[in-house]
């Protein structure tokens, strides 16, 4: 059929997007068989039986920019794995369908676009993706029926989250869950709240329903759909072996030497001592720790750290100048410095651009980065940059972490209770896992739920905390104690709805007369 041509400026190059020569070129070709092919896989795999599920890829083409990329996606009501590529609807980049199939005979049904595909679309305008798939597999609608309340399922301390984008294997892996509908277009909006409100997530579950799984590029989109499938199949078999599934060691819930308890357990704690009964109940279900003079004394961030990476910031920038890893890093100092200047921090140094000498801008950043940790300054652009300073010194042996001596035995009681540890300081996420995987006292980390740095907010701030507790998905904020040793942290938090706790530790600052928080000198306290 005869369709009106669309132009693409892309550099000076321009290409008719939508004429029919270009409708019935390769790339649209292309994916239009690789649709009918992965159909028929996912139908192999029970993600789109009973004409259920979909999928959508843009026509990748170097000469076109992605924004305005054309869009293929399957029909609706149609038999999965017996599609081909005449079945298929081509849309603009904006949604408006620019090419249908023609129909076939009884009884096969008049042809119809996705009711999916005001989702896809979502996660087209919303997160750049290159792709979308949509399985009804069963594994993504047991999950969501595990906890007919919770409105995120989580997972961490799997192999398999290591396919999700931008998470390891010891992140915990958060995918928002939204209810259903009795028609898909109706879950338009609840789908886009759920993309905004969880900007890491790649995924959006709809309960008793199935998934959205979006990515880079229909590659990147089907790797993450199969690791998200295995996460929730082992899940499923975790919860029928009567194992949680989202503490970092998958262990029994509430089992301490080997015994399930009933609420009141008997906890060993160091030899010497009396033991100590905890009522299971008292305990608030999410533990959050501060690190700095709450698990490890101030002196050696202090005296050991940041002297260890301002000693190390040239000749680590110099070593690693063209990884993309370093890039990136410099890019958030050049930024930061940007806005630094606008504001007249004290410091604060222009950095020649890249045309310059390497030597030149090197030496700028770190004239600046200098500057920036005189000032304890707590931004994202510096922690980042230690953070891989820091692990260079821990993966050469020239770092250890340092724990007080009670931490290692209370993380190992908590986790045994079943309660859920995170940590939340102004190190990057990547210093912490550092710091507590290679401490004095071994690998700590599997007994940590998570890890929390200033990307999530100010430390300072109470939306800091109340970002925290909806990510946790508890059920009220008073399910979280906080840890810390700086009052304003504690007056900030406590806003929130926290339970807090103020950690007296050798070596950190006064607080305040009458200031109403309790305190400890001891985990073992908690």
């Amino acid at each position: 059929m005869a369709v009106p041509a669309a132009v693409a400026d892309n550099g000076g190059v321009k290409v008719r997007l939508a004429s029919q020569a270009y409708l019935e070129s390769y790339p649209v070709k292309e994916t239009k068989a690789l649709i009918s092919e992965l159909c028929r896989l996912f139908y192999n795999h029970g993600w789109v039986s009973g004409t259920g599920g979909s999928i959508t890829i843009k026509v990748h083409d170097d000469s076109v920019p992605k924004p305005q990329q054309l869009i293929v996606m399957s029909p609706s009501g149609v038999q999965k794995e017996r599609m081909v590529p005449e079945d298929m609807y081509i849309l603009s980049s904006d949604g408006s369908i620019i090419s249908s199939p023609s129909p076939k005979p009884y009884p096969h049904k008049p042809p119809k676009c996705s009711d999916c595909a005001p989702l896809f679309m979502k996660a087209y305008e919303m997160r750049g993706a290159g792709a979308v798939i949509h399985s009804h597999g069963m594994e993504s609608c047991l999950v969501t029926m595990l906890n007919p309340l919770a409105k995120e399922f989580r997972i961490t301390h799997m192999e398999m989250i290591k396919g999700i984008k931008g998470h390891g294997y010891y992140d915990e892996l958060v995918v928002p869950i939204i209810e259903n509908t009795a028609y898909e277009n109706e879950l338009t909006d609840s789908l886009a709240k759920a993309i905004e409100a969880y900007p890491k997530s790649t995924a959006v579950l709809v309960r008793n329903h199935g998934i959205y799984v979006w990515g880079d590029s229909w590659i990147n989109a089907k790797t993450q759909a199969e690791c998200y499938h295995y996460l929730f199949d082992a899940a499923i078999k975790l919860h029928q072996l009567g194992f949680d599934w989202s503490t970092p060691e998958h262990g029994p819930i509430q089992k301490v030497n080997g015994i399930l308890g009933n609420g009141k357990i008997n906890v060993n704690v160091k030899a010497g001592t009396t033991s100590s009964y905890y009522e299971v109940e008292q305990l608030p279900r999410c533990i959050l720790l501060d690190i700095e003079g709450t698990t490890t004394p101030i002196s050696f961030v202090t005296n050991v750290l940041f002297p260890y990476a301002r000693g190390n910031v040239g000749k680590h920038l110099s070593a690693t100048y063209e990884t993309a890893e370093t890039r990136e890093d410099i890019g958030l100092l050049r930024s930061q410095v940007e806005d630094d200047l606008k504001h007249g921090v004290a410091g604060a140094l222009s950095i020649p651009s890249d045309d310059m000498r390497k030597e030149e801008v090197i030496a700028a950043l770190v004239a600046n980065v200098e500057a920036m940790i005189k000032a304890d300054r707590k931004i994202t652009a510096l922690k980042q940059l230690q953070g891989h300073i820091w692990q260079t010194g821990f993966e050469k042996n020239e770092l250890e972490g340092v724990v007080f001596d009670d931490v290692p035995e209370a993380l190992e009681k908590w986790h045994a209770l079943g309660k859920k540890v995170y940590i939340y300081s102004s190190g990057s996420r990547l210093a912490q896992r550092l710091l507590f995987g290679n401490s004095s006292h071994g690998d700590l980390r599997k007994y940590l739920s998570g890890f929390f740095d200033t990307t999530v907010g100010n430390k300072r701030e109470t939306r800091s905390y109340i970002e925290i507790v909806e990510s946790l998905g508890v059920d009220s904020p008073s399910d979280v104690l906080f840890v810390t040793d700086v009052y304003q942290e504690a007056i900030a938090a406590r806003a929130a709805g926290l339970k807090v706790v103020i950690s007296i530790r050798p070596g950190n600052g006064p607080l305040p007369e009458n200031h109403g928080f309790k305190t400890i000198n001891s985990f073992s306290e908690i």
